[in-house]
């Protein structure tokens, strides 16, 4: 195996014996970056010089029998709109081509002091939205990676690096795990500061990232979560141990419920047949299944979801958007605008729709350990598009928990995904969950390039 195959987990335990150097695996990772970045785009700002150095710096650490963090010299891909002190973050516009912070994002800061090691800055659609990037996807470069988190998932996928961070307003972290083949986790909106990040739509955006193992993805949280006083949407809550379920010999067989009607009705026969039969092998294996009712419309909130969120973001961008129209994209500026003569009645009216959802589903999810639906309706399309983000835009209205973790391929050798969501919080009982259907499925995905 060579040291791009590893994972985070794999990674940090064999740094901390010394059986790896974080050189090494930093050489490892930068030379299959040289050989895949022309064909996949994935970096923005990728400072070969400044990533080895860091490298060294790591490798000193554990040379010097200094105490390790558990991330220890674990290199990591950056959406390049967490801000990364002296670092260049362009958010994806020409607005801010030439934008170096002054500090570190609260996410990528926690990461660092658990030992990370940045790599570089990966390509963001434009502010986080809806214009298609340059990155393509590795399993197949005439379709996207998705959006907006395109570089992140990608770059995982590819190897080219264990970890990255994204973000998700709609749909930005799952749907393009999925269609990349890899985890992608959307914790609880609140759960980890969104400071240092440049916003979209202030009520929705939620930090997450991309690993390729469930145990990663915890690894991860347990490394960013927490309450940051410099965020207003931070969450004051006691510490919790995500990585308990991995201590566990085995996992318990979870409780799940599928969610179908919204999910199934937009989704094409063959994801239909494919998660039938993802359901049909857990129910074998062990797991309670049956098919849950939500007595509310996901239809509604999906649409106030669109109405939120245009509202939000004609707000974050009113100043830019009066200054240099011109400098944005044919979608970001058609929200733009249309976010702008958004009546404050429906804005309103969107935001009370919500709050009677989460309170409707929350008694769905009291039944079960978590609900289950397809992760995107269709696998990954042409590159004209991000794709469609309709299975995770509800979730991302409510702002709770959501992972993605590959189930196969379809006929053209694409990925797709199975989602799992849990209550307000309770990460711990959804990455159980994900833990026993990421090993009972057994699903091993490696991109042909």
């Amino acid at each position: 195996m060579q040291p791009y195959e590893l994972t985070v987990a794999e990674s940090a335990a064999l740094i901390a014996r010394k059986k790896l150097s974080p050189v090494e695996l930093m050489e490892s990772l930068l030379s299959r970056s040289r050989a895949l970045e022309p064909k996949l785009r994935v970096w923005v700002t990728l400072d070969e010089g400044a990533a080895m150095a860091a490298a060294r710096r790591a490798e000193a650490a554990v040379t010097g029998g200094k105490k390790l963090g558990p991330l220890h010299g674990v290199p990591f891909g950056i959406k390049d709109i967490f801000y990364t002190k002296g670092v260049r973050t362009t958010m994806g516009s020409p607005i801010y081509a030439d934008f170096v912070p002054d500090h570190d994002s609260a996410a990528w800061a926690r990461l660092k002091r658990a030992g990370a090691v940045g790599i570089g800055k990966t390509v963001t659609t434009e502010f986080a939205c809806y214009d298609p990037p340059p990155t393509r996807n590795p399993w197949n470069a005439a379709r996207t990676p998705g959006g907006s988190s395109s570089g992140s998932a990608a770059g995982v996928a590819a190897k080219m690096f264990p970890a990255a961070l994204g973000s998700q307003t709609g749909g930005s972290v799952v749907r393009p795990a999925a269609y990349c083949g890899v985890v992608g986790l959307k914790p609880t909106y609140g759960l980890i500061s969104r400071y240092g990040v440049m916003g979209l739509a202030p009520s929705l955006d939620t930090m997450g990232h991309f690993t390729r193992t469930v145990e990663d993805a915890a690894l991860l949280l347990a490394a960013m979560a927490g309450y940051d006083r410099r965020d207003p949407a931070s969450v004051r809550r006691p510490a919790e141990d995500y990585m308990a379920p991995f201590k566990a010999r085995r996992a318990r067989a979870p409780r799940i419920g599928v969610l179908k009607g919204y999910f199934s009705e937009r989704a094409t026969q063959h994801v239909r047949d494919h998660t039938a039969g993802i359901v049909e092998r857990m129910a074998g294996s062990g797991a309670v299944v049956e098919e849950a009712t939500v007595g509310a419309d996901f239809e509604t909130l999906a649409a106030g979801h669109k109405v939120i969120m245009g509202a939000e973001v004609a707000a974050t961008h009113e100043r830019d958007y009066a200054a240099r129209p011109g400098d944005y994209g044919p979608k970001m500026r058609a929200l733009v605008e249309s976010g702008m003569v958004i009546p404050a009645a429906s804005y309103i009216q969107s935001l009370r729709y919500r709050q009677h959802f989460i309170q409707v589903i929350s008694e769905t999810l009291a039944k079960y350990d978590a609900l289950l639906t397809p992760t995107t309706p269709a696998p990954a399309p042409g590159p004209e598009t991000t794709g469609d983000g309709s299975f995770q835009i509800v979730w991302s209205a409510l702002g709770l928990p959501t992972v993605t973790m590959p189930s196969g391929l379809d006929p053209d050798g694409l990925p797709l995904g199975i989602q799992v969501i849990a209550g307000e919080f309770e990460e711990t009982k959804l990455l159980s969950a994900a833990r026993w259907c990421e090993a009972t499925l057994g699903v091993k995905m490696s991109p042909p390039v």
